[in-house]
This record gives structure tokens, sequence and C-alpha cells, in this order.
């Protein structure tokens, strides 16, 4: 999926009828997470769904043509839902460097001696 949600909208609308499309869609996705969120059983909410929530936010904020009312309001909701997302990822496995350098399978040999282009 493309990153800037702006170009998927129509050129043909004025900027409004395009906010009015952004806010729409964004507030449709915040229903659907808050109704997945209240039916999931132990699963908890959607966290994808509150990735595309967050990007649909950023874009919102980034328009330069939009009311400075409307810009504030989503970049100040993007930060919390920023924050949503970040406490549920999962933490990265830590590994010492030296184990993920020397993996099975990961070395090969000696990368001099597989070069034809030394002319042995």
């Amino acid at each position: 999926m493309d990153d800037d949600f702006l170009d998927d909208t129509p050129a043909s609308g004025t900027p409004s009828t395009r906010h009015a499309l952004l806010v729409a869609a964004l507030l449709h996705l915040m229903s659907q997470y808050t109704m997945r969120s209240a039916v999931s059983e132990g699963e908890g909410p959607c966290l994808k769904l509150a990735a595309v929530i967050e990007r649909h936010l950023d874009a919102l904020a980034r328009l330069p043509d939009a009311e400075p009312v409307l810009r504030a309001t989503c970049e100040q909701l993007r930060a919390k839902w920023v924050e949503l997302v970040d406490s549920r990822l999962p933490a990265p496995v830590k590994r010492p460097l030296l184990a993920r350098i020397l993996r099975p399978g990961s070395f090969k040999g000696p990368v001099l001696a597989q070069s034809s282009y030394l002319g042995r």
C-alpha cells in the first residue's frame, strides 16, 4: 500500500471534498477498531487497524490546505495512536551480534576463494 493517501483520492475533488473523504474514512476505521475491541475475546484490539488509523491521521495532519484546527487535532491524535501501536508491538528478540553473524548456514567459506574474477 502506498504511504501517501492523498495520491489515492480523486484529483477532481475540491480540497474540502478530499478532506471530508479522509475524515469519513478515518471515522469508519476508528469505529471498526472500537467494535473489534469490544467483541474480541482475549485477543485485544487489532494492531494493523490501529496502524492504519495512525497513518490516516498523519495524512490529514500533513494537508497544507486543511483548516489549522483539523491539522492540529489530527497531529495530537496521531501522537496518541503512535503510542498505542508502539506499546502493542512485540518486543524484538535480542541476540548477541556474534550469534547473528555466525548463525548456522550463514557462513559459506572464504569469499576470495569463491570469486571467479581473480583468475584462479
